[in-house]
């Protein structure tokens, strides 16, 4: 089993309970002392780009929801560190965040693919030793992200498909229900 680190996925348990993370992947951007953050890969928001932000006017673009803290705020991942300045690199050549601005003109103009950007409203965030301690009770598988998982044609099959990825024991997770008692 790998540490957490940006760049990592942190795949739920089949039976975690917690509403805001049953059977969700997250994208690791921040491991810090002080805590972490990360965006969920698989849940939509019900609202769209342009819905939220009045200069992006005709862009009928997806948001995801990113996790339950700050539903005000606006992030995103994307593989263009050429043309989006000033991102972090997670992993694979894909980065967090950077000039957003830009990234919507390029976007608007068709410069950037929609399939390698993605706009997350709030965030999933653990305080200082928060998300070690979740890892070491097991409530999180943590494994490499993929441009595969992060990217995904759909997002409702991205729990399945990362458990997929890590293969052996872990493929036998997937059909596993939400509540052990229904086994």
């Amino acid at each position: 089993m790998h540490n957490p680190e940006p760049g990592m996925l942190l795949i739920a348990e089949p039976f975690l309970r917690d509403p805001n993370f049953s059977r969700s992947v997250v994208l690791l951007c921040e491991h810090k002392e002080e805590g972490s953050f990360g965006l969920l890969l698989n849940r939509s928001y019900h609202q769209t780009l342009e819905d939220l932000i009045p200069e992006c006017e005709g862009m009928d673009y997806p948001i995801s929801d990113g996790g339950p803290v700050q539903r005000d705020t606006l992030h995103f991942i994307h593989q263009y560190p050429e043309r989006i300045p000033g991102g972090s690199e997670l992993r694979d050549g894909m980065y967090w965040g950077g000039d957003f601005e830009l990234a919507i003109r390029l976007l608007r103009n068709g410069v950037i693919d929609r399939d390698r950007i993605r706009f997350f409203i709030g965030y999933s965030g653990w305080t200082e030793g928060q998300l070690d301690g979740e890892v070491r009770e097991k409530s999180w598988l943590v494994t490499p992200g993929s441009r595969k998982i992060v990217f995904p044609k759909s997002e409702i099959e991205t729990w399945k498909e990362s458990l997929r990825d890590m293969g052996g024991e872990y493929e036998i997770l997937v059909n596993f229900p939400i509540d052990p008692s229904m086994n």
